[in-house]
Order: C-alpha cells, then structure tokens, then sequence
C-alpha cells in the first residue's frame, strides 16, 4: 500500500525534491521571472480568483436560500436544474459563448444590422472578464450545493423556530441562515478556487495569463523546466492552501443536527406568490440558463449549420479512444482504490492512513502540476543516463496518461470507496471471521457484496472526469490518439467551431449521467429524512 501510494504522490515528491534542490541557476531564472512574467502571472490568478470567489459565493448562496427557505411553484424542478451547469466543462462554455458574441458572431452581427452601429458592438469576452463569468455559472453548484445541503439538514428547523419567535425573514436570513450555511460556503469556495486554479482550456483559449497558462508556456514554447518546476510548485502551494481552507470548513460541518421529533417545531418554507415566485425563479433560472441553457443552444447552432461536413469517421476514432482511456482509468483507479480502503479498514496503522491521506490529495493537484511532476524526474534521468530509456515509456504513451489519471482521479474513486466501507459495519468483520472467513475471502464474499454500488459509482465518476479531462492528456497522449476534449479544444482553437460542437456536446451529454445520479441521490435522501 505504501509503494501504491508512492507511485501516486511521485509528481508532488518530485516537485518537492526539486524545490529543496534549488541552485543558482534556478535562483537566476526566479529572479528573472520576478522581474517579466511572475507579477502578471500572479496579479491575473489573483484577481480571477478573488472575483470567482465573491460571484460562486452570491450566486450559490442565493440559489441554495431559494430552494431551502422559499417555497414557489416549480421549486422541485429548480432544485435539480441548479445541477446541470456540473455537466458542462468550463471550456465548452467558453467556445459556445465566443463563438455567438464574438464580433462575426449572430450577437454584434444583428445589433449592428439592426442599429447601423460600425465596429464592434459588444466588449470582447475573451478576457478576464469573460473567464470570471465562464468559471462563476460553471462552479457555482459547489456553493450551491453544500450550502444546500447545510441549510436543509441544519438549519430548516431552527428558521421556523425563529420565525416563531417574531424574528422577521431577514434577520432570520442574516443571523440564522447564513452563519449556519457560513462553513458550506467556504468550503464550496475553495473547491471552485481549486478547478479555477487548475483549469487550462479556459484560460489558453482566452489568452489569460494565470499561473497554469504560463506552466505550460515555459515547458512547450521556452522549454524552460526549471521555470516551469517553480511555477507548479508556486500553484500547488497555492492549491494546498485552498485544500486546508476547504478542509477546515468540512470540519466545521461536522456538527449535530437535531431534528424535530413528534410534537417538536417542523420547519415550513415561506411560500411565495405573485412577484416574490418571479424573483425565486429569476434567481434561479439565470444561472442554470447562463451556466448550462445558453451554451448548449449557442454550440447546437454550429453543430447544425455545418452538419454535413462534420468529420464523423474521426469522431468515431475520437470517441473509441476517450471511451478506452475512461475505461481504462476507471477499472485502474477503483482497484487502486478498493486495495486503499480495504488496507485503511484492516490495518489502521498511522503509516497506511498517511498514505491513505497522501492519495487522496491527488484531486486538488492541478493537471498542469501532475505533467511537470511526471516529465520533470524524466528530465533528470535523461541528463544523467543519455542511454536510459524511461522517458520513451512515459512521454507521449498511453502508460504516462494512465499514470496521470492515477494520480488525480484515484481520490475521486477512494472517497466514493471509503463511503460505501462507512456503512459496512465492523461486526460483520468479526462475525466472519468466527466462522472460519480470512483475508481475501473476507473481502469477496462479505465487503464485495456490500462495495458494489459503491464502486461503481467510483468508476462512473472517475470515467466521466477522464473524458472531460484536457491538460494532462492533451501533453502526454500518444501522437496518433486524439480524444473528444482534445479535439474540441484544438478545434475551437483553429476557430473550427461548428466542427468543435460535436465532441464539445458529447462530452456534455456524458457529464449528465452522474448529475442526474445525484440529483436522484440528494432528492432520495432528503426523501428518507423527512
């Protein structure tokens, strides 16, 4: 277990290891960075972060407020739509959004048809603006849902207490609601900071200039490792500080939540009527309609303008490859995550849950910070041993992409794993082994049964991650297997967009199987609760 969890942690050792080996040489190219590129790497990451941050957290709060506290007509419906932008990756919103705003676009074309205005129209969304904007409606669910979750476990019963004492709606709002939902909103925060932080086809496409774009510039264009080692570790240092953030918060959740009994305060929603309903459903429409509505409509018109010339032989190849690299990545993944659980569950020693830990860090770690921490040991060995061929078995294989897999998406199966381990109790261990079960027959014939669901939802999860993913495969990928997010994301940016439309909108329609999933999850639980 402890060599498994090695070979996971090897991008975030090496960086560390060449972190604490810094030299002149690498002091030089910090220096000369701090005096060219580093402050605009910085100021951009900062400013999009801060912005992201303040708009996820209105546009989460007020949603999850909405469905919690308010009762309106459709809010059953709202409570799952607010979802669906989870189903599209930020990158396929920024392609749909350039592709109806841009200055030939059908926006500024029929606003200057139409009002006899010269030049362009509306300001240009490929900026930083327009980042903030794409990264607010596509991670906003992350606020939406935990504080979601925060309000209707926590918070429902001592509102309609409140209320009972004379309190008005907004200081209930103010001193009930909101410092109860307080920890969720954070911790929904720092999870849309850290997809912020790692995302690179939003940030390539729109020619921002954050820490991931300039990793990947000084790697591919300067060729400049030592460069691109210190900003991978500048933006892993920034990312575990926004895990320890999200992490803290997730703690402060962990508080009991009584619930009414019979005879006890059972919490009522405020009903709304008339302008008040119009609001509700304005609050929540608008994000839904920016975040997931919008885009599919603006990258279905493409999509059907260019329908006869829609390379369908290659979309085939495309889609053969992404189906075995999330086949592949999913059956890796959840083995390595069963093998975890199942060692954390019979050998509680500090140093398997250090590694459990260790694993399960591997989501937070952007894919930009993954490729330098693969390639960047490779590069040592190469310089050192000019005969060695290690490189050539993980640079452009299908090997060093599974590797990076591995590395962020075994997490996603381990949490999914170790929840399904949560409710198999300890007795059924022990009554097992009275009756003569040990070792793997333990497992099979008593946790297997019990794990099914579990890892199966593991594996959906991991699998659609991997067919979205786009830095770590568009580096490391064999040169002659193109996957859907790569191709939409080099389509897109030839400006072949109707051609980017088709495995831009697959990769949506996969994203919507495991919202569905937890919307039917979150709907059943609050079912089993009432």
């Amino acid at each position: 277990m402890v060599l498994l969890a090695l070979v996971l942690a090897a991008p975030v050792l090496a960086l560390l290891v060449a972190a604490l080996g810094w030299n002149a040489e690498s002091w030089a190219v910090l220096r000369a960075m701090a005096d060219t590129t580093l402050p605009g790497y910085a100021l951009t990451s900062v400013v999009v972060c801060v912005s992201v941050a303040v708009s996820v957290a209105v546009v989460g709060a007020a949603t999850a407020v909405a469905v919690t506290v308010f009762d309106f007509p459709g809010r059953r419906v709202a409570e799952w739509v607010l979802l669906l932008p989870l189903a599209m990756p930020a990158y396929v919103t920024a392609y749909a959004y350039t592709d109806f705003l841009q200055y030939a676009g059908p926006a500024q074309t029929w606003l200057r048809d139409t009002l006899g205005l010269q030049g362009r129209v509306l300001p240009d969304i490929r900026s930083t603006w327009g980042a903030v904007v794409v990264f607010t409606f596509t991670l906003y669910p992350y606020v939406y849902l935990l504080a979601r979750t925060a309000l209707a476990e926590r918070a429902a019963h001592l509102l309609e207490a409140a209320r009972l004492l004379g309190a008005p709606l907004g200081r209930r709002l103010r001193a009930v609601a909101l410092p109860m939902a307080r920890p969720a909103i954070a911790a929904g925060v720092a999870l849309a900071l850290m997809e912020t932080l790692a995302d690179f086809g939003v940030v390539s496409y729109f020619g921002v200039q954050t820490f991931t774009a300039g990793i990947y510039k000084a790697w591919l264009v300067m060729d400049d490792r030592v460069a691109a080692a210190q900003l991978a570790w500048m933006l892993l240092a920034t990312v575990g500080a926004l895990l320890w953030v999200e992490q803290r918060a997730q703690r402060r959740l962990r508080f009991a939540a009584t619930r009414p009994g019979r005879g006890g305060v059972e919490a009522q929603p405020v009903r709304l009527r008339g302008r008040g309903a119009v609001v509700a459903w304005l609050v929540c429409g608008v994000p839904v309609l920016l975040g997931f509505g919008l885009p599919v409509l603006f990258m279905l018109r493409p999509l059907v303008q260019g329908w006869d010339v829609l390379p369908w032989q290659a979309f085939l190849g495309w889609a053969r490859n992404s189906v075995m690299l999330a086949g592949a990545a999913a059956m890796l993944t959840t083995a390595a995550a069963l093998a975890l659980g199942y060692a954390a569950r019979r050998l509680a020693t500090p140093l398997v849950q250090a590694a459990v830990r260790v694993v399960a860090l591997g989501y937070a770690v952007p894919g930009a910070v993954i490729v330098v921490g693969l390639l960047l040991p490779l590069g040592w060995v190469q310089a050192r041993w000019p005969e060695a061929t290690l490189a050539a078995w993980v640079t452009t294989t299908v090997l060093g992409v599974l590797w990076a897999y591995l590395v962020r998406f075994t997490a996603v199966a381990l949490q999914s794993v170790q929840s399904g381990y949560a409710r198999v109790p300890a007795h059924f261990d022990d009554a097992a082994r009275m009756l003569g079960v040990h070792g793997l027959a333990l497992w099979r014939r008593v946790h297997w049964p019990l794990l099914r669901r579990a890892v199966l939802a593991a594996a959906l999860l991991v699998f659609v991650d991997v067919m979205k993913e786009l830095p770590a495969t568009l580096v490391l990928r064999p040169f002659n297997m193109d996957t859907l997010a790569v191709m939409a994301h080099q389509m897109a940016r030839d400006e072949r967009l109707g051609e980017a439309a088709l495995p831009a909108l697959t990769l949506v329609a996969v994203g919507l199987v495991p919202v569905m999933l937890l919307s039917r999850a979150l709907r059943r639980g609050e079912a089993n609760a009432c």
